[in-house]
């Protein structure tokens, strides 16, 4: 198989982020990335949006830092609820996602995030306290504390 290289046009969980020239197998390429939009084929020619790509995200990052901080104190220092249908012993019906996780944090702390910035330390199938890692800027990383409530 071969492989196929690509420049990312937007953060992708576990391979990298915006404007990264990455290496993949050419049937994760052909089959997600591509598709969907993530990432492009590398050219000769785009190695200078790969460098203002670069320069964009490095220039926001500096200027973000300072505010994802302050998120990151906000996160930890406050507990979202989610509230979901139960059965008898806290058993849920379904799982909680990283969706449910987001909407909540938005609820909670007034800044929208994206299901892709949050990890989940397991499938959530019952009711309690969690804590899921949310990825606040490139370098920072918050533990955000939820409480998933059952309800008849």
């Amino acid at each position: 198989m071969a492989n196929i290289k690509l420049i990312l046009n937007q953060e992708v969980d576990r391979l990298g982020a915006a404007g990264d020239v990455v290496t993949v197998r050419a049937g994760y390429a052909r089959n997600l990335l591509l598709p969907r939009g993530w990432a492009q084929l590398w050219t000769a020619g785009a190695e200078k949006q790969v460098e203002a790509l670069r320069k964009a995200r490095q220039a926001r990052q500096i200027a973000d830092r300072e505010e994802a901080i302050a998120l990151k104190e906000k996160l930890e220092a406050t507990t979202a609820r989610i509230e979901m249908k139960a059965g008898k012993g806290g058993r849920l019906f379904g799982a909680v996602t990283t969706t449910a996780v987001a909407d909540a944090l938005k609820e909670a702390v007034g800044h929208e995030f994206d299901r892709r910035q949050i990890a989940l330390p397991k499938h959530i199938k019952e009711a309690g306290s969690y804590t899921a890692t949310v990825r606040v800027h490139d370098e920072i990383t918050a533990n955000a504390k939820f409480d998933v409530i059952g309800k008849a």
